[in-house]
């Protein structure tokens, strides 16, 4: 047997590794982009803006990813019923994308007075509105090479989409600043549908039969993603429009600044795990195995990833330098809190994909309020005597918290392992 087949997760990760270094390096330089033409004012407000889309996308495709994945393996041998259950998604979660999109052009105006204090970009939450179905349909056909373990061909399309979103959004901010980056955010999954539709092709048979019952089905995934939906994007914006009345869109900017730069390396990790773990997890029938694949976990996931976090600390200044500009400095010194509220995350994800696949409903939400709602407290907490440092703080205090939380629900799989060896 060779490594990669006796560590699946490592191979997962490897075939990963590549997509991700591609986004990784465009990232940085998006990033740069950003910051030279925008400052740190326009990375607050393109902050905001994506988080407004995330919390839309994440509602037009509630449970749509663990109850694909679920529904598949329940199916594995019968062609024609997974085509069903594709069409009846395909169905619902159109209709769903439909509905938000007209919400969001009634509300347009009001939006963006919020999120930018100024009607003036209404027009673009507007233009995302509009391609937002194209997002359900793009996460369909992911969701499905997913399901299949067919992973090169998911890498494939990440390295070519980034391309071209990197390449869009360039151009965009290059001739139009703001509104360009505006622009490019609003249009970017409309681009990335065309990307996965190239690799489709004729693989899959798809209708607009709708059967009810699948829904029926995956109804506890759809109630823990829209407490996702809502809670996370939600939290970010009151905290970024928080700093941004009681100190500028200065501090905001930072702040951004360093979510982005840890968005770096923790899309290498969430994107391999969701990968990996989503259908592994969903296989697995008993305490027994899970434990196993907990350890596995944790002897071999989290110390690579604090390897990686070190060596971002190590060049931390020489990542600034590229990706920032002179404005950006204060990221330097603000970056050790955001590696240290990452590492506690990354170690409550060992649970949280278990406590999601297996639709732990009561447990995944008091989780999602536990960590929101400490985030949101302390920073707003915090910052009155630490600025964006106290928002630093708080980040970890809510990751350390929630993981030992975790920890106290899965006690007993601990205790009754231990009396079994």
């Amino acid at each position: 047997m060779s490594f990669f087949e006796k560590h699946k997760l490592l191979k997962v990760l490897s075939l990963n590794a590549f997509g991700v270094l591609v986004q990784f390096v465009l990232g940085i330089f998006s990033v740069r982009i950003i910051s030279e033409f925008l400052g740190p004012n326009g990375m607050a407000l393109t902050g905001n803006f994506k988080s407004f889309t995330t919390l839309f996308k994440s509602i037009s495709v509630l449970g749509l990813k663990e109850g694909l994945i679920k529904l598949f393996l329940e199916n594995s041998d019968s062609k024609e019923e997974r085509n069903s259950i594709v069409s009846s998604f395909l169905v619902f979660f159109l209709g769903l994308s439909f509905v938000l999109t007209i919400l969001i052009f009634l509300f347009a105006e009001s939006l963006s007075s919020y999120l930018f204090q100024t009607t003036v970009f209404s027009v673009y939450l507007s233009y995302f509105a509009v391609l937002l179905p194209f997002f359900v349909l793009q996460t369909l056909l992911i969701t499905i090479f997913n399901a299949n373990q067919e992973f090169k061909k998911i890498v494939g399309i990440q390295i070519i989409t980034n391309i071209f979103l990197f390449v869009s959004s360039f151009y965009f901010i290059y001739q139009q600043k703001l509104e360009g980056a505006f622009f490019a955010i609003a249009i970017a999954d409309f681009i990335s549908f065309f990307v996965a539709v190239f690799f489709v092709r004729k693989q899959f048979s798809f209708s607009f039969k709708f059967q009810s019952h699948y829904l029926k089905i995956i109804s506890k995934f759809i109630g823990m993603a829209l407490v996702s939906a809502i809670l996370i994007p939600v939290t970010t914006i009151l905290i970024r429009n928080y700093i941004i009345d009681n100190s500028s869109l200065y501090n905001a900017g930072i702040w951004e600044a360093i979510t982005r730069i840890s968005g770096f390396y923790m899309m290498f990790f969430s994107a391999g795990l969701s990968l990996y773990y989503l259908p592994k997890l969903s296989a697995l029938k008993t305490d027994d195995e899970f434990k196993t694949e907990l350890k596995y976990y944790f002897r071999i996931l989290i110390p690579v990833f604090i390897c990686v976090l070190f060596l971002v600390f190590l060049l931390k200044n020489i990542i600034i330098s590229i990706a920032l500009t002179s404005e950006f400095q204060p990221v330097s010194e603000l970056l050790i809190w955001q590696l240290i509220g990452d590492l506690f995350r990354v170690m409550t994800l060992a649970f949280g994909f278990q406590i999601l696949v297996k639709a732990m409903v009561s447990k995944y939400i008091f989780i999602e309020i536990i960590y929101n709602g400490l985030f949101l407290v302390f920073s707003f907490f915090l910052f009155d005597s630490l600025q964006v440092k106290g928002v630093m703080e708080a980040y970890v205090i809510a990751n350390a918290i929630t993981f030992f939380v975790v920890l106290f629900m899965f006690r007993k799989l601990f205790f009754k392992n231990n009396k079994n060896d």
